[in-house]
């Protein structure tokens, strides 16, 4: 059986028009309780004194550094800024202190590579258009009860960047997220005015290749969801959320996602993520939950997105 996309007309309308998209429901309990248990595994087998490195949105140049790099083909542990205490010790247990876990949770381990290798991401990304959809990146994250770090204004688009652009954010609620613990804020319709920036590697190391411009905070409007429901974001969307200082913690399920079919990687985009790509699909072939997951890295020479099977 063929997977075709499940999409509305009307739905598809609202995404064009406001940049996001909610679903709900997406997940069924069973599968949010699936991840949850296997995240709490994989926490319990991890030793905080292995690496203190530490996720921020405020301090991406100095924070930006290998063990981050290397995390796209590895399944690493990020620290909130504030878990740490002024003697440098943990001032919580470490599971109410990481921010995120990524990036290759969709590859390396065998229940989140179900859950995203599914037909329900295919036929989901199919509607958009998608001819060979490919993961960039996926991630779990956390959003601790009282140092939840912020996430700045940004666009997807800036830090993984195809020609055309092709990036759409998948954003899973696995807990309610609300106002009051730190839910996703953006400007719809802001898609509409393109790629603001670019955050670029170049021999010096990471920058971004012009200032940040000023948004008024007032265009900003909350996106509360139920756990199970399901956001898609355009690239270029300027979205952003606040610190957590409620006592409940905000769980979700992240993945980034381009198609592969004739895009161009850009030589100076910020990280090597390319490294792993798990396409959702054999091009030529699509069959209900058969999916092809190969190893797929950028032709440096021609830019364009190879696939070693």
């Amino acid at each position: 059986m063929e997977i075709v996309g499940n999409l509305t007309s009307d739905q598809l309308h609202f995404f064009n028009s406001q940049g996001y998209l909610v679903i709900e429901p997406f997940a069924s309990p069973e599968e949010i309780d699936a991840l949850r248990k296997r995240m709490e595994q994989l926490l319990q087998g991890f030793d905080p004194s292995s690496t203190a490195s530490i996720f921020s949105t405020k301090n991406q140049l100095k924070l930006t550094n290998e063990y981050f790099y290397e995390s796209a083909e590895k399944i690493s542990f990020f620290f909130e800024e504030k878990a740490f205490g002024d003697d440098g010790k943990l001032k919580q247990s470490k599971e109410l202190s990481i921010n995120k876990v990524g990036h290759a949770l969709h590859e390396l381990d065998p229940v989140f590579k179900e859950f995203t290798c599914s037909e329900k991401f295919s036929s989901l990304l199919f509607s958009f258009g998608y001819k060979r959809p490919a993961i960039m990146q996926s991630m779990y994250i956390f959003k601790q009860p009282g140092i939840g770090g912020e996430v700045l204004p940004h666009q997807d688009n800036s830090f993984l960047f195809t020609d055309p652009p092709t990036c759409k954010g998948l954003w899973l609620a696995l807990e309610d997220a609300t106002i009051t613990n730190g839910c996703l804020w953006a400007i719809p319709g802001s898609h509409k005015h393109g790629l603001v920036r670019r955050f670029i590697r170049g021999e010096q190391g990471v920058s971004f290749d012009r200032p940040s411009p000023s948004y008024d905070q007032k265009d900003f409007v909350p996106i509360e969801m139920k756990a199970g429901s399901l956001i898609v974001i355009h690239g270029d969307l300027i979205h952003q959320s606040f610190e957590n200082h409620s006592p409940k913690s905000r769980h979700a399920y992240s993945l980034h996602v381009v198609d592969t079919d004739g895009c161009k990687w850009l030589e100076d985009n910020c990280a090597y993520i390319l490294s792993f790509f798990c396409p959702l699909q054999d091009q030529k072939k699509i069959r209900a939950r058969a999916f092809v997951c190969d190893l797929i890295k950028p032709d440096v020479k021609s830019g364009t997105c190879s696939s070693l099977l």
